[in-house]
């Protein structure tokens, strides 16, 4: 799975992640936040940063959905970041960075850019 522009790493156990719930896991050497949708069961990468905030918080956010879109909202200041495409819905324009999420037996694997 690895090329030398793109890396896959192993972050855990599917079951490991609860469903509503996030987890920080370090990929090469950035934070990023996984999150598992109870409903859907997809499972979403982007970055623990709030730019914000200014803090590596993203993980511990509430996740949920406005206008059948996944977002989780974060836990200092409240803005809500589209989990598909990072996007600040109160700050159209801010981006957060997102990763490719793959399921190999039961393992979640993020793909990351060196």
């Amino acid at each position: 799975m690895n090329t030398e522009e793109n890396k896959w790493v192993r972050v855990c156990d599917k079951s490991i992640l609860l469903p509503d719930t996030g987890l920080c896991a370090l990929v090469g050497k950035e934070q990023v936040a996984i999150f598992r949708d109870r409903i859907s069961d997809n499972i979403y990468a982007i970055s623990n940063f709030d730019p914000i905030g200014e803090a590596n918080v993203l993980s511990r956010g509430l996740i949920g959905s406005i206008d059948d879109k996944p977002v989780v909202s974060s836990p200092l200041y409240k803005q809500h970041f589209d989990l598909k495409t990072g996007e600040c819905f109160e700050q159209p324009g801010l981006r957060l960075k997102t990763y490719v999420v793959s399921i190999l037996e039961d393992q979640i694997h993020i793909r990351y850019e060196q």
